[in-house]
């Protein structure tokens, strides 16, 4: 289900993006360091949201942005041919706490904290999973049922059409079933990483 094989297809459409980044002066880092910002944005939003539900579809539109201009803080080091260890790591520190503060707002909108720890332990271990195989020799892991983009995908859609689908689907509302499908996949997909990293060290 992973969106992260089609990351050629997106670099190719990233160009007008990387150029209007040029023209203003962005550094890749300040790229990584806006959408970070976008995220918090969406957090906040989404924390929010019971008191306008079309606030999902204005939280939506930010964690689109986040992601799209995820991709293009990397395109545009590769352009500049800046790319470093110190840019990626400021990259994945602000996405894993992207990731936490766009989970915590969704929990926080819903009341629903115990799901929004399943949710965020499940999205952090899937992406620590991922570095970790890196750190011991093997190529990073994007594999798995689960990964950020898909992630970032479900959260735009499912905000998006949560704006105006607003009564419960059974005992939760479909922001609810969102962050039970993080914690329960975002768990597999660690396990399958973990199991994939094992296998490649034997």
């Amino acid at each position: 289900m992973t969106l992260d094989r089609f990351r050629s297809v997106a670099d190719r459409a990233l160009g007008p993006f990387v150029g209007a980044a040029r023209t203003v002066g962005l550094s890749p880092n300040g790229v990584s360091v806006i959408a970070f910002l976008l995220a918090v944005a969406a957090g906040v939003v989404y924390g929010v949201a019971a008191t306008n539900p079309f606030l999902y579809f204005v939280g939506a539109l930010l964690v689109f942005l986040n992601g799209w201009l995820d991709l293009v803080d990397g395109a545009l080091a590769r352009e500049m041919n800046v790319a470093s260890s110190g840019g990626d790591l400021l990259d994945h520190v602000l996405d894993r706490y992207a990731d936490i503060v766009i989970i915590v707002g969704l929990a926080a909108g819903i009341d629903r904290w115990a799901l929004g720890i399943a949710a965020v332990t499940g999205v952090l271990m899937t992406s620590y999973l991922g570095t970790q195989a890196q750190a011991v020799g093997l190529d990073r892991v994007y594999g798995g049922l689960l990964g950020r983009a898909d992630r970032l995908a479900l959260v735009g859609i499912t905000t998006g059409v949560a704006a105006f689908v607003t009564l419960p689907l059974g005992p939760l509302s479909l922001v609810g079933w969102l962050l039970v499908v993080f914690a329960v996949v975002g768990h597999l997909t660690a396990v399958q990483r973990f199991y994939y990293s094992m296998q490649a060290l034997e």
